[in-house]
């Protein structure tokens, strides 16, 4: 479970735009009434002891997300970004951009980053495929539906999720389908539900009601499936337990958590259960080589050690702050929330240190 660089840090904050966590927020709370006047307020932002500060290295446009799923992504050279029109190379040093590539439909998810790719979909229920040196368009592929997630690589194959349930596996050489994986839906399911990760030729995913299945990547045959979250009570709301955000895996485990659920972590290769922990979470995982870290649905962030599930420190400090997916950066774990705060707490106790404002 590898930490992000700083440089990537620096661009992600100027070019997130917190898309997934307001599409994702404002789902769950037209549901829950947090527009409300009744419900639970933002917690106050609290005094800071002096300290060093996050300082902004640079800033740029990528168009209007809109209510799109999109998040940039980076490699040692650039970031790449999307928005509503364009996808986009900026230098990572400096912001720069290096190429912009218009697209023909409003593009509704992205970017995926390949070694050769950049994959984005567009509200045609269509794949893009760019080239990552030049930004020139190399395939599309026509999809059932839009995507419901971040498309990605792994080897030969791009592997796209659209919101029908279908997974799908094309050739990273033509967008021809190579392989196909479906399986039934509840009823509702939240948006931004169900991501993927690849690790060693597998393709980790969760889904809506749950579950997180491997399968082989090349082939779309499922190798196992585990039980993250069973739903629970008597409406379709209350039954709401989607896996969310992309899976966390390493050389030995793959950890997921769920929407009125778990956070739980399996063996990577059969899919047996190492511990579960009562949890409810509408964003990703992170971790560093030690621990795991999630945001609870009240938006207070805990620890927990990686190989037993226990529980270390607890931050609620943030609580009702509409949190982001945390991130494990250097000794600190990087939180945004929906007032454009980037919070900074420390790995070791959890404490607040820094805050910035994007």
């Amino acid at each position: 479970m590898k930490r992000t660089s700083g440089m990537v840090l620096a661009a992600t904050l100027a070019l997130a735009g917190c898309s997934t966590l307001q599409s994702t927020a404002e789902t769950v709370g037209d549901w829950f009434s947090w527009s409300d006047s009744s419900a639970a307020k933002p917690s106050p932002l609290v005094e800071l002891a002096p300290g060093p500060q996050p300082r902004e290295v640079w800033r740029t446009d990528a168009g209007d997300p809109k209510a799109s799923l999109f998040q940039p992504a980076a490699n040692g050279e650039a970031v790449f970004a999307a928005g509503a029109r364009a996808g986009f190379r900026f230098s990572l040093d400096t912001g720069k951009t290096a190429w912009r590539a218009e697209s023909p439909a409003a593009l509704s998810a992205g970017v995926g980053l390949g070694p050769e790719l950049l994959l984005a979909g567009t509200v045609r229920g269509e794949l893009i495929a760019l080239d990552v040196a030049t930004g020139a368009a190399r395939w599309s592929a026509k999809l059932t539906s839009e995507l419901a997630g971040v498309p990605l690589q792994a080897g030969d194959v791009v592997i796209a999720r659209s919101g029908d349930g279908l997974l799908r596996g094309l050739s990273a050489a033509t967008g021809e389908r190579v392989w196909q994986y479906s399986r039934s839906l509840p009823p509702l399911a939240l948006r931004g539900s169900g991501g993927m990760s690849v690790g060693a030729g597998q393709l980790y995913a969760g889904f809506p009601g749950g579950k997180l299945v491997a399968l082989d990547a090349a082939k779309g045959t499922q190798l196992w499936e585990a039980t993250v979250a069973l739903p629970r009570g008597a409406t379709e709301i209350e039954r709401i337990a989607d896996v969310m955000g992309a899976p966390l895996v390493d050389a030995r485990r793959v950890c997921a958590a769920a929407y009125q659920g778990s956070v739980a972590c399996f063996d990577r290769a059969s899919g047996a259960p190492l511990w579960s922990r009562d949890a409810s979470t509408h964003v990703a995982l992170a971790a560093d080589d030690a621990h795991l870290y999630h945001v609870g649905a009240d938006d207070v962030l805990t620890q927990h050690d990686l190989d037993s599930g226990r529980a270390g420190w607890r931050q609620d400090k943030l609580a009702h702050r509409r949190l982001s997916a945390p991130l494990v950066f250097e000794r600190w774990l990087v939180v945004g929330d929906a007032e454009g705060y980037v919070h900074v707490l420390s790995l070791e106790d959890g404490s607040l240190v820094a805050r910035t404002r994007v």
